[in-house]
């Protein structure tokens, strides 16, 4: 099976007291720890035990600058077998749309039975791996949080919904995944593995390697733009209320009656 991961490098919110800049254009990058993003860290770890039991490889794609090709050698030291660096200035300020586009791009070029991305990345939206699906004509689940391989043509998955439950699916192949964090528990990246793979070639495309129209995608081809950053004002602090079970009931109706919650 082969099998492809879009991965993206992303600030690391661990490492970095996050602050918006003085124009509410951006948040301050200068100085900011990265990393993986995080869901994208368990689907490739999700591609690997997949290969490990069936056979194949892992490809794993990211969409950004020379720095990006940081965190495709740590997922190629994880187990990975090839990486591909997705970067030409055009590529900047895609949206959400434009940034399937590249990948959908990406897929074309290879011969992948299984397309891989996190559930979301640090933007929140969680739509590029649907628009991905959607524009490769695939089928696709969201918030997966189980595989399993039924035969050379059919998965097994599992999703994640609302109150804790999980949903059962049979999907065919070719088809696309957006894996939820804690599908699985992604393995140790150790020196020696990094500097496995140190010298290995990362090869390098771009919007003319991909065909692409540079017209669909970065600032000038995106349907959706950020206008303002901010930090939403903080409220007041929640109120305790002490006493044993039988006062805290009481005290608790006295507010809602107060606040206008119930009569």
């Amino acid at each position: 099976m082969e099998i492809l991961v879009c991965v993206k490098r992303v600030p690391d919110t661990s490492e970095n007291e996050i602050e918006v800049n003085s124009e509410g254009s951006d948040i301050e990058r200068d100085d900011l720890v990265y990393s993986v993003n995080e869901w994208d860290n368990y689907a490739v770890e999700e591609a690997i035990q997949i290969i490990d039991k069936v056979g194949g490889s892992v490809t794993v794609a990211a969409i950004g600058d020379d720095e990006s090709e940081e965190v495709l050698r740590r997922e190629m030291a994880m187990g990975a077998d090839k990486g591909i660096l997705l970067s030409d200035e055009a590529f900047e300020k895609s949206d959400g749309r434009g940034l399937a586009t590249i990948l959908k791009a990406t897929v074309e070029k290879g011969n992948y039975d299984l397309i891989l991305t996190g559930a979301q990345s640090d933007t929140g939206a969680a739509q590029t791996g649907a628009m991905l699906a959607a524009m490769l004509d695939r089928p696709y689940a969201s918030l997966v949080n189980l595989v399993e391989v039924i035969d050379d043509s059919t998965l097994k998955i599992g999703r994640e919904i609302d109150g804790g439950n999980q949903e059962m699916h049979e999907i065919k192949l070719p088809c696309v995944l957006s894996i939820q964090t804690g599908i699985n528990e992604p393995r140790y990246v150790g020196i020696r593995g990094i500097r496995k793979v140190a010298s290995v070639e990362i090869p390098t495309l771009g919007a003319a390697d991909l065909g692409i129209d540079t017209a669909t995608i970065g600032d000038s081809g995106a349907k959706t733009k950020c206008i303002d950053y901010f930090v939403p004002v903080m409220g007041e602090g929640a109120e305790m209320i002490e006493g044993d079970t039988e006062e805290i009931v009481v005290k608790l109706v006295e507010i809602l009656k107060s606040k206008g919650g119930i009569k």
